[in-house]
C-alpha cells in the first residue's frame, strides 16, 4: 500500500525549534537550526486525471493538423502569418487546449514569455499591482529594464488587496502562481476573481504551475498566462503566452522579424513532448507526497523535518540536524543525484535534485541556507531519493573529522574508496549496473533516532561551485572518490 498523503502543511517536530541532533546531543557547530514554516502547498493533479488531459491535448492536436503535418515542419515569416505555418497550428492548438482566444510562442522561455506580455501590457511608468514578496530574479530584471512602477500588496490578505484594487491606478496586476515566499497561503483564483471584479486585467506568471495544478492562471480567469515549453520538456528557449486575442496580437505585432520566430520544427518538438507531460508530472507529485510522509516517520537519520512547497516547481524542503546543506548536494552526486538545475524539469533532468533553496527564497529567508536543501524528485521514486539522501547524510558524518569539501583526500586514505580496478566511472558515482557497493548501515554505522517530524515541502542548501569529489571523468588512482560506490536502492516494503 502506498504511503499515506501528507497534510498541506505539517507541524514541526517538538525538539526542531532547538539545536538538538538526533542523538539527543547539542548540535556540534553551536548554531541554533531554524524551523521551517508552515507552507500551503498548491493543489496537485492525480495521475487518473492527468491521462484525461493527455488525451484531450491529442484532441485538440487532430483538431488542427492532419496527420502527416505532424511529421513536417517548416520556417520562416510566411506571408499573411508572419511566422512559420507549423508553429501557427501548435499556437492553436494551445488556445484551444487552454480555452483561450489565442496563443503566441516566443523565444526566450518563461522569461522571454513574461517580458513579450508584459511589454504589450504596460507602459513605461503605469504603476502595476504585484504581490509583496522578493520578486523572481529574471522577472526583476524585465520590470526593471521596462521602466514600470511596481506597487505592492499582500496577496494574502484580501483586505489590503481590495484596498489596493479600489484606488483605481491599476489597468494590470501581474500575479506569480506558485509561491513567492515559503508562507504564502493566497488562492489564485480569489486573487485573480478580485481584480476581474476591480476592471483590473491581470497576467499570470504560470512557470512551474501550468499542467501540475488542476488549473492554470488563464483557465482561472487571466488575461492571459506566460510559461516555458523548456520546463515541460520541450526545445530550449520556447516560451508561450496564452490569452486574450488583444493582447496575442501585440506580442506578435512586437515580434514581427525573422529571427524572433519560434520556427516549425521548435513548435513540433515543443508539442511531441507536451504529450508526455500531465501524467509525468502527477507521478512526480505523488512520489514527492509519499517521500515527505516518509521522512515524516522518521525514515531517514539527519532530517529534523521536512515539507512539500511550491516555491518554484513543487520540492521537499528538508531541514537538517546539522548545517550542512551546502555540502550535500556534491555529495550526493556521487550517489546518482543532479547536483544543479538545468531548467527545473527539463527533458535532460532525469535524476532527483538535491540543490540549494531558489534565490528568491534565499532573500526572504537567508538563515534558511545552511539548514535545508531542495530535493525535487524529477523522474525518480521515493525509494532512490530517502536512500541518497540516507547515504549522503552518512557520508558527510563520517567525513567530519576528515578533508573540508573541495579538498583532496591523501593518496592511501581515502576513506571507503572503491576497490582495486574500480571502473572510473563508477568512482565518479555513475554506476548504472548492479549493486555497486555496500550498504550504508555497513559503510557507515546507522544514527540513532531522527529527529522526526511531519513534512510538506520544496527549495534548498547553497552550493556554488563543484566538489572535487564529484568528478564525472576518468580519475587518477589517487583522486578515488572519498565514499562509499552507490548501488541499487534498497526498495522498502510498504503495509
Amino acid at each position: 500500500m502506498a504511503a499515506p498523503t501528507p497534510p498541506p502543511s505539517a507541524v514541526p517536530s517538538e525538539s526542531s525549534s532547538g539545536s538538538v541532533s538526533p542523538s539527543g546531543s547539542a548540535s556540534s557547530s553551536g548554531d541554533v537550526p531554524p524551523v521551517l514554516p508552515v507552507t500551503f502547498p498548491l493543489p496537485t493533479v492525480r495521475v487518473e486525471d492527468a491521462v484525461t488531459r493527455q488525451f484531450r491535448l491529442l484532441e485538440c492536436v487532430a483538431a488542427h493538423f492532419e496527420g502527416q503535418e505532424l511529421f513536417a515542419s517548416d520556417a520562416g515569416v510566411v506571408p499573411g502569418l508572419g511566422r512559420p505555418r507549423s508553429t501557427a497550428r501548435v499556437e492553436a492548438v494551445l488556445a484551444a487546449y487552454f480555452g483561450t482566444e489565442d496563443a503566441a510562442l516566443v523565444q526566450g522561455a518563461g522569461t522571454g514569455a513574461i517580458r513579450a506580455a508584459l511589454s504589450a501590457a504596460v507602459s513605461p511608468g503605469e504603476p502595476l499591482l504585484i504581490h509583496r514578496a522578493p520578486v523572481y530574479r529574471s522577472t526583476a530584471v524585465t520590470l526593471r529594464g521596462l521602466g514600470v512602477e511596481t506597487v505592492e500588496a499582500d496577496f494574502n490578505d484580501p483586505d489590503e488587496l481590495r484596498a489596493a484594487l479600489a484606488s483605481g491606478r491599476f489597468r494590470w496586476a501581474y500575479v506569480q502562481h506558485t509561491r513567492q515566499r515559503l508562507t504564502d497561503s493566497y488562492d489564485p483564483a480569489e486573487v485573480l476573481a478580485a481584480c476581474a471584479d476591480a476592471g483590473v486585467r491581470t497576467l499570470v506568471d504560470d512557470n512551474y504551475a501550468v499542467f501540475r495544478v488542476p488549473e492554470s492562471g488563464v483557465e482561472l480567469g487571466a488575461d492571459a498566462s506566460c510559461f516555458s515549453l523548456f520546463k515541460l520538456h520541450g526545445p530550449e528557449g520556447v516560451g508561450v503566452v496564452t490569452g486574450t486575442a488583444d493582447l496575442v496580437a501585440r506580442i506578435r505585432a512586437d515580434n514581427y522579424s525573422g529571427g524572433g520566430q519560434v520556427q516549425g520544427h521548435q513548435a513540433l518538438d515543443a508539442l511531441r513532448a507536451l504529450t508526455h507531460v500531465p501524467v509525468l508530472w502527477a507521478v512526480q507529485s505523488r512520489v514527492g507526497e509519499e517521500a515527505a510522509a516518509r521522512l515524516a516517520a522518521g525514515e531517514v537519520p539527519g532530517v529534523a523535518e521536512a515539507r512539500l512547497a511550491n516555491v518554484q516547481d513543487r520540492c521537499l524542503l528538508v531541514r537538517l540536524t546539522e548545517p550542512v546543506a551546502a555540502r550535500l548536494p556534491a555529495v550526493a552526486a556521487c550517489y546518482g543525484a543532479a547536483p544543479y538545475p538545468v531548467g527545473s524539469n527539463s527533458r535532460y533532468e532525469i535524476a532527483p535534485l538535491f540543490y540549494r533553496m531558489s534565490s528568491s527564497t534565499l532573500d526572504d529567508r537567508p538563515e534558511l541556507a545552511d539548514w535545508v536543501v531542495r530535493v525535487n524528485p524529477m523522474r525518480a521514486g521515493a525509494d532512490q531519493v530517502l536512500d541518497i539522501l540516507r547515504r549522503s547524510l552518512t557520508a558527510l558524518r563520517n567525513e567530519q573529522d576528515g578533508p573540508e569539501p573541495g579538498h583532496r583526500p591523501e593518496p592511501g586514505h581515502e576513506p571507503d574508496g572503491p576497490e582495486p580496478g574500480h571502473d572510473a566511472s563508477q568512482a565518479a558515482g555513475q554506476a548504472t549496473g548492479p549493486d555497486a557497493g555496500p550498504d550504508a548501515s555497513q559503510a557507515a554505522g546507522q544514527a540513532t533516532g531522527p529527529d522526526a517530524s511531519q513534512a510538506t515541502g520544496p527549495d534548498a542548501g547553497r552550493a556554488t561551485g563543484p566538489d572535487t569529489r564529484s568528478a564525472t571523468g576518468p580519475a587518477p588512482a589517487d583522486r578515488a572518490r572519498p565514499y562509499p560506490a552507490p548501488h541499487a536502492p534498497q526498495h522498502h516494503a510498504k503495509d
